[in-house]
C-alpha cells in the first residue's frame, strides 16, 4: 500500500465500525426510503402508461455504471466525504484542485438538505392518512419534530448507529415485501390485468417518448440515489476495498428488483390512469386488496421507511462538511469531533438545514436536487476517474472498473440525457448553481489575495 493511500485511510481519526451488512443497510435504507412510495405515480405520468417500466430499466443501467465510478474512487480514497474527497485528491496537482471541491460543497449545501428533507415530506404525507383534517401548519410542526428526533438518534457513536440502521432497514424490507408479496399473489390469481393495458403508440419513438423517458429516468434516479451512501462514511468502514464495491452493487441489484416488482404489482391492481393521480399509492393498493386496516398498517410501514431513509441520508451527509473543514476548505468548527468521535457540529448544522428542506414542495425537490447536482458531482466524478488513471499513479486503485471505459461512457451519456430532458427551468437552475459557485469561489480566493485556479498541492 502506497503512503498516499495509507494517509487517506488513516487521516480522519474516525472509528471503522461498519461491516458489509451495515453498509448495505445504509445504502438500501437511503435508496428505498420514501421514494417509490411517492414517485411511482410520477413515473407513470412521465411516460403515460405501463411503458414507464423502461424508466426503471434505464435507471438500473445508469446506477450500475455510475456505481463502478463510485467504487473505483471510493476504494482508492476510502476516507470520509465522498465526492468532496475524490475531487480534492484526484485533482490535487491540477488547476482544478481548489475549485472542484469548493463547487461540490457549494451545490451540496443546496442539494443535500433537500434530499434529507424529501424523506420528511414523505413522512408527513403518509401520516396525513391518519389525520386527513390536518392543514399546512400541522404538517410543518411534524416536519420539525421528525427532524429533531433524527438528529437525536444520530448524536452517538458509529457502532450504535450501525445497529440502528440494520433495525430500520428491517422495517423498510417489511414495507416493500408486503407490497411485492401482495402483488405477486394477486397476479398469480387474477393475472396482470391493467398492468398490460398499454395506450396507443406506447412504444413509438417520438420526441415526446424521448422526453418522457428522460423524465422517467430522472425520477428513477431520484429513487436510486443512495447506492453510494456508504462512500460518505468510508472512513468508518472496515475493509473498505472489499466492502464498499460489494455494498454498492448488491444494493443496486436488490433495489432494482424491488422497484420493478413493486411498480408492476401496483399497476396490476390499481389501473395506471388512476395510479398516476394518487398521493398515497401503496395505501390505495393495500386498501383495494385487503381493506382499510391493511391500508393503515401499510401507511405505518411507509412512515417507518421514510424515517429510516432520513436517518441514513443525514448520517452520510453530516460527514461531508466535516471532511472539508479538516482540509481548510470549510469553516473550522465543522472539523470538531465530540468525545464519542463523531462530527457533532456538522451533524447539527446539516440537520437543521434538512428540516428547512422538508418544508419545500416535493415535486420541485426531485428535479432541482438532481439537476443542481449532475454537473458538479456525477459528471465531474466520471472525469475524475480518467484523471486518476492518467495522472495520479501514486494512488492505488484496489477496484478497477470492468470493461473501462464503456461503463464511464454510459454513465456520462446517461446523466447528460437526464439533465437535458429535465425541462428548461431545471436546466437553468443547474447551470446557475454552477455559475454562482464559480463566482463565489473567485470572490473568495480574490478576497484572500490568492489565485483563483491553482493546484491544491503547493508543490505541484
Amino acid at each position: 500500500m502506497s503512503g498516499q493511500h495509507q494517509d487517506i485511510k488513516q487521516k480522519y481519526g474516525l472509528v471503522r465500525g461498519l461491516g458489509l451488512l451495515e453498509a448495505i443497510a445504509i445504502n438500501m435504507s437511503n435508496m428505498v426510503g420514501i421514494g417509490p412510495f411517492l414517485t411511482i405515480p410520477l413515473i407513470i405520468s412521465a411516460m403515460g402508461g405501463p411503458q414507464c417500466m423502461l424508466g426503471w430499466v434505464a435507471g438500473t443501467l445508469l446506477s450500475v455504471c455510475d456505481g463502478m465510478v463510485w467504487s473505483e474512487l471510493a476504494t482508492a480514497m476510502p476516507g470520509s466525504g465522498g465526492t468532496y474527497l475524490f475531487l480534492k485528491e484526484c485533482f490535487k496537482t491540477s488547476r482544478l484542485g481548489m475549485v472542484l471541491p469548493f463547487l461540490f460543497i457549494w451545490q451540496f449545501i443546496i442539494s443535500g438538505p433537500l434530499e434529507v428533507g424529501s424523506t420528511y415530506i414523505g413522512f408527513v404525507q403518509y401520516t396525513g392518512y391518519f389525520f386527513p383534517s390536518w392543514g399546512v401548519w400541522q404538517g410543518r410542526v411534524l416536519t420539525v419534530a421528525v427532524g429533531l428526533v433524527t438528529i437525536g438518534l444520530l448524536y452517538r457513536q458509529i457502532r450504535a448507529i450501525g445497529k440502528l440502521m440494520v433495525l430500520l432497514w428491517g422495517g423498510m424490507l417489511l414495507a416493500v415485501g408486503a407490497v411485492i408479496v401482495s402483488g405477486v399473489i394477486h397476479i398469480a390469481r387474477f393475472g396482470p390485468g391493467p398492468a398490460l393495458d398499454f395506450p396507443a403508440g406506447a412504444f413509438s419513438f417520438t420526441t415526446g417518448f424521448a422526453l418522457g423517458l428522460g423524465r422517467a429516468t430522472l425520477i428513477a434516479m431520484f429513487d436510486f440515489l443512495g447506492y453510494y451512501s456508504v462512500c460518505y462514511v468510508g472512513g468508518e468502514v472496515r475493509n473498505p476495498e472489499r466492502v464498499m464495491p460489494r455494498a454498492i452493487f448488491y444494493s443496486v441489484v436488490a433495489v432494482a428488483f424491488i422497484y420493478s416488482v413493486m411498480n408492476f404489482s401496483i399497476i396490476s391492481v390499481v389501473p395506471w390512469r388512476q395510479a398516476m393521480e394518487s398521493k398515497l399509492i401503496v395505501t390505495e393498493f393495500m386498501e383495494k386488496l385487503y381493506g382499510a386496516r391493511a391500508a393503515g398498517a401499510m401507511s405505518i410501514l411507509v412512515i417507518w421507511t421514510a424515517f429510516a431513509a432520513g436517518v441514513a441520508v443525514l448520517l452520510g451527509y453530516s460527514r461531508i462538511p466535516y471532511a472539508a473543514a479538516l482540509d481548510g476548505h470549510f469553516f473550522k468548527p465543522f472539523a470538531r469531533l465530540n468525545a464519542k468521535k463523531f462530527p457533532h457540529v456538522s451533524l447539527l448544522v446539516m440537520g437543521v438545514l434538512s428540516i428547512a428542506g422538508g418544508l419545500v414542495n416535493l415535486e420541485s425537490v426531485v428535479s432541482a436536487m438532481l439537476t443542481g447536482r449532475i454537473l458538479i458531482q456525477f459528471i465531474a466524478q466520471i472525469f475524475a476517474v480518467h484523471y486518476l488513471r492518467k495522472h495520479r499513479l501514486d494512488i492505488e486503485r484496489p477496484f478497477k472498473t470492468w470493461l473501462y471505459p464503456l461503463p464511464n461512457a454510459i454513465a456520462f451519456f446517461g446523466w447528460s440525457y437526464v439533465f437535458l430532458t429535465s425541462g428548461w427551468v431545471f436546466i437553468l437552475f443547474g447551470l446557475l448553481t454552477l455559475a454562482a459557485g464559480v463566482l463565489a469561489f473567485w470572490l473568495w480566493r480574490k478576497s484572500a489575495g490568492l489565485p483563483a485556479f491553482a493546484a491544491a498541492d503547493p508543490s505541484a
